[in-house]
């Protein structure tokens, strides 16, 4: 495939866990070695949900050195914070005289978030407007999505669609989807995705005695009650972490000896830990070393931020001239 550029974001929920490196920036890892990156933490669409506004600035620069300490390289791709590039905002309100209102209230996320508020708010229906906002600024054609965000690049597709009718025939891409081919990653107790406000997850950077106290009691194959017993790996997750952890060769041993019961499954999850601390020990200590220059860490994201906005201004002097503005 030919390089193209890509565009994808993740919300400032502090440091990452092991959820959000497989699901996601594992392969933006890969991507930005491809393709014409820019990674995002969106803190404009953290607000909107309830949150406080005293630790946003936290979370925001724990998720941006996560981030530079899980791989990402400023040298190879663009990381900056969402909100200093006001041309995000400027663009999601121009595209709201196209956005399909229909369209916005039929999205699965807005149903189910909607109905657990008293009062919905304005910003929980106008969030895949701002999506389409943050990826078309900077007319990428390739977007890493799950299959849950499918529906909103979809609606992104529209409003491109819509804009470009009566605006400028093909002046916005049609953003196709990457999807990523990670198994969707549930939690350690085997039952719900993985997510910090379950308690179920793993940090990226916790200790190896920390990530083995938490793998040791995790779900496993609910039909090997005992070690005796032979288990079916595809619907263990302990196997799914090792998709994501170990070398293929321990992948398969791993799958032949649940189904021969050759191991218990506290054998399966030491080989797991072991190569999981492997993996995240690097990771951990780039973490580190960030957090003890944080005037590195600001200059970096300062840096990212010129560079999105040197492609983002341009755009919007595109696209207030298509839509007919007053020149200042």
């Amino acid at each position: 495939m030919a390089p193209q550029r890509v565009f994808s974001g993740i919300q400032p929920s502090g440091e990452l866990h092991i959820g959000n490196y497989l699901g996601a920036v594992q392969n933006w890892v890969t991507l930005q070695s491809q393709h014409d990156c820019l990674f995002c933490v969106v803190d404009l669409h953290a607000i909107t949900q309830p949150y406080d506004p005293a630790n946003l600035p936290a979370l925001t620069t724990d998720m941006a050195v996560s981030l530079y300490a899980a791989g990402l390289d400023p040298e190879r791709c663009i990381v900056f914070i969402q909100s200093h590039v006001a041309e995000h905002t400027e663009l999601n309100w121009l595209f709201s005289a196209v956005a399909p209102l229909g369209e916005l209230e039929r999205q699965t996320q807005f149903k189910d978030k909607s109905q657990r508020q008293e009062s919905v708010l304005l910003g929980l229906l106008a969030y895949p407007v701002l999506q389409a906002a943050d990826v078309l600024l900077y007319k990428a054609s390739l977007v890493p999505v799950g299959e849950d965000q499918v529906q909103h690049l979809e609606l992104m597709r529209e409003i491109a669609r819509r804009w470009n009718a009566r605006f400028g025939q093909g002046y916005f891409p049609e953003p196709q989807p990457l999807l990523t081919r990670t198994k969707r990653v549930l939690g350690l107790d085997g039952k719900a995705k993985m997510s910090k406000s379950l308690g179920n997850t793993i940090g990226l950077f916790e200790s190896p005695e920390a990530i083995w106290e938490k793998l040791r009691p995790a779900a496993t194959d609910p039909a090997r009650v005992t070690r005796k017993d032979p288990g079916t790996p595809e619907i263990c997750n302990i196997y799914t972490l090792h998709q994501g952890f170990s070398p293929p060769e321990v992948v398969a041993e791993v799958a032949d000896k649940c189904r021969t019961a050759g191991w218990g499954c506290i054998d399966c999850k030491r080989k797991l830990a072991d190569h999981m601390i492997a993996t995240l020990t690097p990771m951990r200590e780039r973490a580190a070393a960030l957090k003890r220059d944080p005037t590195g860490v600001t200059e970096r994201l300062r840096a990212g931020a010129q560079r999105a906005r040197t492609l983002a201004q341009r755009t919007i002097v595109e696209v207030r001239e298509r839509m007919g503005f007053l020149h200042e």
